[in-house]
């Protein structure tokens, strides 16, 4: 943390020692999550029936053009987490934080408004298109675009042991989600499900808001947003472009398949199936996020107290937790993936069998991943992330290069994707040990803490 600021800038917070899980977090976080997984695919399921193939596969182009804006993330709200973490275990406020992260979360709003009225923009130019129709994939573009700011204010509330609180709002938002999703079966306009959706974000963000707001972990000024923002990329410049490498390099693994399948296999029945191949990977990671979210507040608390031990015991149950759904998931693509993604896509496209083996190995090596790269994280070592994901980065370019000239099928390529993955996957798990557990264990631990969480400016 930054060690100083002045009296005037900071408070007195309740920051009493807790246990390695919270229970009620624990609770929540698992029905969220399961929320989060059934929510993806129902919306596969739902879109295949209610869209034209064309226009499914157009909304599939738009989503992961939506998910792209977490290109401009840079792993800004994982380094507000840092520095407002290590400020709430010192039992304090940090002030210059929490107006930072008001600036950084309207930023990131301002951006998928942005984002959703450029769609909206070209869509309508499109002469195939009506102002309906355009306003239609504006909407989801915001609908999905929404999710960067969500995720910030998760990564602030657990930094203030508010998690609580925030999975009580998601799954609201889940639960909406699934309903509105739902109702289009029976006779809802797209067009509503699209706004009613976005009027929840509206109110789930401003209750996220205004619980931040009261615990000091948000700052109540909109003026001088630009100036803040601006003083936080400065003070944080060093940070940023370590968080940054990594936060580029991890949306590219995740979204470049989007671009290459079309522009190298076509619409239609290849990004479908790539679709529903990602669908399950996406919502794997999204429950072994929840897994490890679970264990953030112990990893942190075991590391500023250099209680390896601890940390250690903390991010096993994380793994332990995120083993139960992987083999669920695992064992019904073994026996029953036909099944599955019949069901999942209905007449839309087949997927072939060889996917399922691929998927596995997806989720297992995800399963790794996630853990690990949580840890590193939450624990402020950006350079070591930031080197592993522009390696793995770079490395899915080539080989997508090499699947392209040599005309792979598209479970062939899909092959090739989850063996680079894999091999990330594991370069991860050995910095995970190499960084935050062994430094548990090192007088430095508490010093390396504190660098992490203070500003490049302040040193």
């Amino acid at each position: 943390m930054q060690t100083d600021i002045a009296p005037a800038d900071t408070a007195t917070v309740d920051s009493r020692p807790r246990g390695l899980v919270s229970i009620p977090f624990l609770l929540l976080r698992v029905s969220t999550a399961g929320g989060a997984f059934a929510t993806g695919f129902i919306q596969t399921l739902v879109f295949a029936r209610v869209l034209t193939p064309d226009r499914f596969s157009l909304f599939i182009l738009v989503g992961a053009v939506g998910y792209s804006l977490w290109l401009c993330d840079l792993g800004l709200a994982k380094i507000l987490f840092v520095q407002l973490r290590a400020a709430h275990l010192d039992g304090k406020t940090d002030r210059q934080a929490a107006g930072q992260a008001t600036a950084v979360t309207l930023f990131y709003v301002l951006l998928a408004a942005g984002g959703a009225l450029a769609c909206f923009a070209i869509m309508a130019w499109r002469p195939a298109n009506t102002l309906l129709e355009a306003a239609d994939f504006g909407l989801f573009f915001l609908y999905i675009g929404l999710n960067l700011a969500w995720v910030c204010l998760r990564s602030i509330s657990i930094a203030v042991d508010e998690y609580v609180f925030y999975e009580k709002l998601e799954l609201v938002r889940r639960v909406g989600n699934m309903a509105t999703i739902l109702a289009m079966l029976i006779g809802l306009p797209f067009t509503a499900f699209l706004v009613g959706s976005n009027v929840l974000w509206a109110v789930l963000v401003t209750c996220a808001v205004a619980k931040l707001l009261s615990r000091g972990a948000m700052a109540p000024q909109l003026r001088g947003f630009a100036r803040e923002l601006l003083a936080f990329f400065q003070t944080n410049m060093r940070l940023i472009a370590r968080s940054g490498t990594f936060a580029l390099s991890d949306i590219f693994i995740y979204t470049f398949p989007y671009y290459v399948v079309p522009w190298a296999f076509g619409l239609g029945a290849p990004i479908i199936i790539l679709e529903a191949t990602f669908r399950i990977f996406r919502g794997a990671s999204v429950i072994y996020t929840a897994a490890c979210d679970l264990a953030i507040p112990g990893q942190t608390r075991a590391l500023a107290a250099r209680d390896a031990t601890k940390l250690v015991r903390t991010t096993l149950i994380a793994a332990a937790l995120c083993c139960l759904p992987a083999a669920f998931a695992c064992g019904l693509l073994i026996f029953a993936s036909k099944q599955l993604f019949a069901f999942l896509l209905g007449s839309s496209a087949t997927v072939p069998p060889t996917v399922a083996p691929i998927l596995v190995v997806m989720l297992l090596a995800n399963l790794v991943q996630m853990v690990a790269q949580s840890l590193l994280l939450h624990a402020g070592f950006f350079r070591e992330i930031s080197r592993i994901g522009a390696g793995v980065a770079i490395a899915m370019a080539a080989a997508t290069a090499i699947a392209v000239v040599a005309r792979l099928t598209i479970v062939e390529f899909l092959g090739v994707y989850a063996a680079v993955y894999t091999a990330g996957a594991l370069y991860l798990a050995v910095a995970a040990y190499r960084g935050p557990i062994l430094a548990a264990a090192s007088p430095l631990a508490t010093a390396k803490w504190k660098r992490a969480a203070e500003p490049a400016a302040a040193r």
